[in-house]
């Protein structure tokens, strides 16, 4: 053998100097031939013109991307993964993602051909139909069998699928034992030329480059069109030079559309490399149709007389549609049987495995089931063992959950390259890292390590998170941290997570302009609103250390939804009024006065504000005020209207809430606000507060000059205002 060669079990295949596989002629000189090799002309035919009468039914969707694309994934389908089509959730399948979501029936189609039982050819027509219970939607969605994690927004998958790839090692490094490698899939990701445009790919792939996860592969669809034309438009670099860069085995595959044995090698070599594999597959969008090659194959049916035309062309009859002649449904027929075997031979390494490592088994089958050790309640500090004096919600965030992260393995947590900032990092933590770096670089860890260092990548982080999340629920729960200002970058990522209903816990810390000196830029006024109005999300602004334990009560024990746990990086005093079971229920009632007149509602690092101007309108200006802590408007929506009511008494009273941030949301609780409608300034904790009218006097009179306004405007008392 060559030299760097990389032998398959189709072969071998050269590889150059630098490591690099190319697979150029491959097809035409290998001698071994696939099995059903001479059944993949009947089956690319067959398939480009079931999408292309799929996406005519209704005059809409995207068949050039699919239709380019049918070899790699004959290559991938039929020959490469590892997969059970009537085992959809066997735990130690290979995952494939399609982060060019749009060419969704390029998968909707392999998933009914392949045999997975909810993907009928009836539902397969329900692409771009009026169905409410179609199970193909514009871009492939997580609730739906076969399909891993909704992708959605270009480069998005990318990132997820360098998550499911770090899932696999950590719990391989993690569970794995000599002669048993119960956690051995590989993950499979399909691009195209958008995705390696986005910011949020690029992030990815540097990270994945790094890390060496060689259980990841990437397949480019490379046909340079985008929705605007020619790639070269906007885009002229050297992409497989760009990986390599990044760490990247990269193959190169001449003839995609055609060269299924070129691809099959190729993607066998990606399963015996050292590093992650990017398969750069050249190929034609609709090939076939008048459109092949130029963007119009891109977003829109080809037109009845152009699918007539590829029919003819290919001897099909122009008058049948949705044809799957028999030879390619015998093609496909082995594989749920085939799968079958995986999962049974599986299962028997599973049982000798758990009579060799009883007590490690019996943790994994537990990690499997998604079940979280439930010791970490007894984890959470008692309030007599919290701060008394003065402390950032920051740290309180790290006294709260570091114990709780160091033993209970289900968590793995990560920052944006912000440890001493964020306090996420607990003593004696372990780095998810590679191993070959120890100790280089000042660098430490291996995969078994539970303490993620993601660099200056704040999207990929928590797009990288939806992929941990996304492996299997609750095997792994990812906790990311940052600056709040930063999860603006992340914010696609975590809305997605939501979307998907996935269990990420999310630590924003520096969350208002109590963050001081590094100013507007840094001020996250506006982001609050963002986040309460994002569907399945809690977002939880904890007041002090006893408010702390109840955020993360909340999002341990969440269920299909993330959570943001927003921190403070200045001081903040502690109350003993407050209360982790009242942050359960998103609002509570922190001090009672029966015939109050006023109530004041406030929020995080604020409350203790409102306390001050409560005991002052008390004992200067005889204003009988209650006041209300309110950390969670998601949390106070789930509970019992009565008990909502009985914590605003917006019958009796007139309600001011309190918080720099945005006003937008708060006239649903409130009768004024006194808020922010500017971004913030420069200056130290305590300055800053006094220049935008947050400190105790200033905010008092805002209140009491509300007060007067009232005694000489009673239509005042039905308007939303802003002091």
């Amino acid at each position: 053998m060559a030299p760097g060669a990389i032998e398959t079990s189709n072969g071998t295949i050269a590889a150059t100097a630098s490591g690099d596989v190319v697979t150029k002629g491959v097809a035409k000189t290998h001698q071994q031939q696939l099995e059903g090799q001479e059944s993949h002309d009947i089956v690319l035919k067959s398939f480009r013109l079931l999408v292309a009468d799929l996406c005519q039914q209704f005059n809409g969707g995207h068949p050039g991307g699919a239709i380019g694309m049918a070899a790699i994934g004959v290559a991938l389908w039929k020959h490469a993964m590892r997969y059970a089509p009537h085992t959809p959730d066997w735990f130690n399948r290979d995952r494939f993602v399609l982060s060019n979501g749009h060419t969704c029936l390029f998968q909707y189609c392999f998933l009914h051909l392949t045999g997975y039982k909810a993907m009928t050819m009836d539902q397969l027509k329900s692409y771009h139909s009026e169905r409410v219970d179609a199970l193909c939607p514009g871009h492939p969605e997580i609730e739906h069998e076969g399909i891993e994690l909704t992708t959605g927004p270009l480069g998005q998958g990318v990132a997820n699928a360098v998550g499911l790839a770090m899932a696999t090692k950590h719990l391989a490094a993690t569970f794995n034992r000599p002669g048993f490698d119960v956690v051995s899939n590989h993950t499979w990701c399909m691009v195209g030329d958008a995705c390696l445009q986005e910011g949020v790919a690029l992030e990815a792939i540097s990270l994945a480059g790094h890390l060496r996860l060689n259980n990841l592969t990437i397949m480019y669809d490379n046909n340079q069109i985008t929705c605007d034309g020619s790639v070269d438009l906007t885009n002229t670099e050297n992409v497989n030079d760009k990986m390599r860069a990044c760490g990247w085995n990269v193959i190169d595959v001449e003839d995609g559309c055609y060269d299924i044995l070129g691809l099959v090698n190729a993607m066998e070599a990606a399963k015996k490399s050292d590093r992650p594999t990017f398969i750069n597959a050249r190929t034609v969008i609709g090939i076939g149709s008048s459109a092949e090659g130029t963007a119009d194959a891109h977003g829109a049916a080809f037109g009845k007389d152009d699918v007539a035309n590829m029919k003819r062309a290919n001897g099909f009859d122009p008058e049948e549609y949705f044809v799957v002649p028999q030879e390619v449904r015998e093609f496909f027929a082995d594989l749920p049987d085939r799968g079958a075997q995986l999962v049974k031979e599986w299962k028997s390494t599973m049982d000798d495995y758990s009579k060799q490592h009883p007590e490690l088994a019996s943790r994994f089958k537990e990690r499997m089931a998604g079940k979280i050790d439930p010791r970490w309640k007894g984890m959470i500090p008692a309030r007599e063992q919290l701060p008394s004096k003065p402390t950032a919600t920051r740290a309180s965030s790290g006294l709260v959950f570091n114990n709780i992260a160091k033993d209970i393995d289900s968590f793995m947590v990560g920052t944006a390259d912000l440890s001493p900032s964020v306090h996420m990092a607990w003593p004696g933590k372990l780095d998810f890292n590679r191993p070959d770096l120890r100790p280089a670089r000042g660098a430490s860890g291996d995969y078994t390590g539970r303490y993620i260092h993601y660099g200056i990548r704040e999207h990929a982080m928590c797009a990288i998170a939806n992929g941990l999340a996304a492996f299997s629920p609750d095997t792994i729960v990812p906790v990311t941290s940052s600056f709040f200002m930063f999860y603006l970058y992340a914010a696609p990522a975590v809305r997605m997570g939501a979307l998907q209903r996935l269990h990420c816990i999310h630590v924003a810390t520096h969350d208002s302009i109590g963050m001081g000196e590094d100013g507007p830029t840094h001020q996250p006024v506006e982001l609050a609103t963002l986040y309460r109005a994002m569907p399945n999300i809690f977002y939880i602004r904890p007041a002090d250390g006893e408010e702390t334990a109840g955020a993360w009560t909340a999002a341990i024990q969440a269920e299909g939804t993330p959570t943001i746990i927003s921190t403070s990086r200045h001081a903040v005093p502690q109350l003993a009024e407050t209360s982790r079971d009242g942050v359960l229920r998103g609002a509570y009632v922190l001090r009672e006065c029966e015939d109050a007149v006023l109530t004041l509602i406030g929020v995080g690092a604020e409350l203790s504000h409102v306390v001050a101007v409560a005991e002052r309108l008390r004992s200067q200006h005889d204003v009988r005020t209650r006041v209300v802590s309110f950390p969670s408007w998601r949390l106070f929506e789930a509970q019992p209207v009565a008990y909502r009511r009985d914590v605003l008494r917006r019958q009796c009273t007139q309600a001011v809430v309190v918080e720099p941030y945005a006003p937008n949301g708060w006239e649903r609780y409130a009768d004024a606000a006194c808020c922010l409608t500017r971004f913030g300034h420069s200056l130290p904790s305590k300055a800053a507060y006094r220049y935008f009218g947050f400190d105790v006097d200033s905010l008092t009179q805002k209140i009491i000059g509300y007060i007067e306004r009232l005694k000489g405007d009673e239509l005042l008392a039905r308007e939303f205002i802003e002091l």
